[in-house]
């Protein structure tokens, strides 16, 4: 029941949130106007600019922030006790990365939806937009690098979510074609859509599909990342409304659902137990549900330290970078309303907060009921938590963290009488699924952030969408290949993305921090309350660049190590941070209640 009330307490604060700070800031802070004239409107251009309904751009949002992010993170942080993990996940998400989203959501939206690191250009100075978007740029090309290495690797552990995954791209391909061609209404299209999609769940590992998804998660690592990249181009430079927005939107119906099954089969399993093990007499006793996780953890084996570390482990679900990229990128150019600004920037960030409180009750008291351990016992209570926790390194590994989530919510599923195998499937897809409209939202940021870069270095080549979409994904090729040693081959590559991958955590932070400080100069330069903004600015300054700085100059750093790649980048992010600082240090003094030049970097009185 401890654990049930946790849940419920969580989501009742969730809803509380949206209905009295949400709509503070809403209304008294950015002033949202249903009336305004949004960019979608304003420049329509049937490519990236398309006036969308808050139902469709609430599914992009929630999708393309999610990612795996709100799963690996928390599932990891349990290593320190559930209770420092859902403390951050609610406070996090309710007053610093809810904040975040809908502020970026804001401030692009009056910009024309353009990006924040363009529009730091204006309201900081020139230096600042190429900073910026430098600091963008290397983000995003670590995302992409790494997720193709993510999704193979979840295909390789749930073969069958392949074939499920596959489907949704001509589906969605063609409900944005009858929604773009005939309008109307959703209901249908997406009813028929769901129905699809669980269908090939159901029945999309029988004969020969289960054949070909067997053969399909054989491929090599780096055929995978190939054709992903590939796939993620075409959806880039294609308009919203054939594959982006459908995607997303269905994928969201999917994913929502099965947060839904989750939820019931949590309230099952905290009334009367989880489902009896499989093969036990139908009188079995069912396992009790309850935190087997300790409450607090101060030091695991092998793990860094809780502070600041944790609050870099947890980012979606707390607070990412990240989503400041989907905000001013590509939500921002399809809402219809400034009136959906808070239903699509604030609401989507309390979702993922709630799926990421999904993942700690998953990961801290799911797998009690049950899971196989590695001697093929199976294994409960306190004994399941020790086989994924008992030390850092046995935590720390995609597999374990993805595997601990899927196991605890499939004992969920399962307490519904779901089958072990269809709920194994369901969960592998959904963390597929995820993984994928990430991917191929980040190659459209990227695609955007080049653009930028390239009408500042003015080549005409890179403000080109096709040369821009072919610069990313071909350097993120180039780094998922890495390294290029003399045994090299394509049967082994593909991981080069692990390389960059540990100064993603603090670099994605720090990114969140730089948001807050273009938030907190536009809403100065109009003479907007900023004191809000204060602590979490702070915050998400100082916390992740002393994490970065532990990681260089720690006992067990990078220079201790030797490996000087990381340092001289977990360098070179630090000093392009500090000098954004400066940047803004200089400006505040003289800019409240200077208006920025929509159109030019100088600024002109209010």
């Amino acid at each position: 029941m401890q654990t049930l009330l946790i849940a419920l307490g969580s989501f009742v604060l969730y809803l509380v949130a949206y209905h009295t700070y949400g709509k503070w800031l809403a209304r008294r802070i950015f002033q949202v106007d249903p009336e305004a004239r949004t960019p979608s409107h304003e420049i329509n251009d049937g490519q990236d600019y398309v006036p969308t309904k808050r139902s469709v751009v609430f599914g992009h949002h929630f999708t393309s922030i999610a990612g795996t992010g709100p799963i690996v993170g928390p599932a990891l942080a349990v290593i320190w006790g559930w209770v420092p993990a859902l403390i951050w996940v609610l406070l996090g998400s309710i007053f610093i990365g809810a904040v975040h989203d809908f502020g970026s959501l804001i401030v692009s939206l009056r910009n024309k939806g353009q990006t924040v690191g363009d529009i730091a250009g204006r309201l900081l100075s020139k230096r600042a937009r190429v900073l910026f978007l430098l600091i963008l740029f290397l983000a995003l090309t670590i995302v992409l690098a790494i997720f193709g290495l993510v999704i193979s690797a979840v295909f390789r552990m749930y073969p069958s979510s392949i074939f499920p995954c596959l489907v949704q791209i001509p589906l969605a391909v063609a409900i944005g074609f009858f929604l773009h061609r005939r309008g109307g209404n959703l209901l249908i299209p997406s009813i028929l859509a769901l129905g699809i999609m669980y269908l090939t769940v159901l029945y999309g590992n029988v004969g020969v599909l289960g054949e070909l998804n067997a053969f399909l998660a054989g491929l090599p690592t780096m055929t995978w990342v190939a054709v992903l990249l590939i796939y993620s181009y075409v959806a880039s430079v294609l308009p919203v409304w054939i594959l982006l927005q459908p995607r997303d939107f269905i994928n969201s119906l999917q994913l929502l659902s099965v947060v839904g099954l989750i939820v019931a089969g949590l309230v099952i399993c905290g009334l009367i137990g989880g489902a009896p093990d499989a093969g036990a007499a139908a009188a079995a006793e069912r396992p009790e549900l309850s935190m087997i996780a300790p409450a607090v953890r101060w030091q695991p084996e092998g793990a860094p330290w809780m502070f600041p570390f944790l609050f870099v482990t947890i980012a979606c679900g707390a607070i990412s970078g990240f989503h400041c990229l989907v905000s001013s990128g590509t939500s921002s150019k399809q809402l219809s309303s400034e009136g959906d600004a808070q239903f699509v920037g604030y609401g989507s960030m309390l979702m993922e907060g709630g799926l990421a409180v999904l993942v700690i009750i998953a990961c801290s008291a799911g797998i009690g009921l049950g899971i196989q351990g590695a001697d093929g016992q199976r294994l409960f209570g306190e004994a399941a938590y020790l086989a994924r926790y008992e030390t850092w390194g046995a935590a720390a590994g995609l597999g374990a963290k993805v595997g601990a989530f899927v196991d605890g919510c499939a004992n969920f599923l399962r307490a519904l009488g779901l089958s072990p195998a269809f709920a194994v499937a369901l969960m592998g897809v959904f963390v597929a699924s995820f993984a994928a409209t990430t991917l191929d939202t980040a190659c459209r940021l990227q695609r955007y952030v080049t653009q930028e870069l390239g009408s500042v270095l003015r080549i005409p080549f890179l403000q080109n969408q096709h040369g821009a979409s072919l610069v990313a994904i071909s350097l993120a090729g180039i780094v998922a290949a890495a390294p290029y040693a003399a045994g090299w081959s394509w049967s082994a590559a593909g991981k080069g993305g692990l390389l960059l991958w540990p100064l993603f955590g603090a670099t994605n932070q720090l990114l969140g921090g730089l948001a807050f400080l273009v938030i907190a100069l536009w809403l100065w330069r109009r003479s907007l309350p900023v004191w809000f903004l204060a602590l979490p600015l702070i915050f998400m300054l100082v916390l992740p660049m002393s994490a970065m700085a532990i990681n260089i100059f720690g006992a067990d750093g990078y220079l201790a190590k030797g490996d000087w790649m990381l340092m001289a980048f977990g360098l070179l992010i630090i000093a392009l941070e500090l000098w954004m600082i400066i940047e803004a240090l200089l400006v505040w003094p003289r800019a409240k209640g200077v208006l920025e030049n929509l159109d030019e970097t100088e600024v002109e009185p209010a």
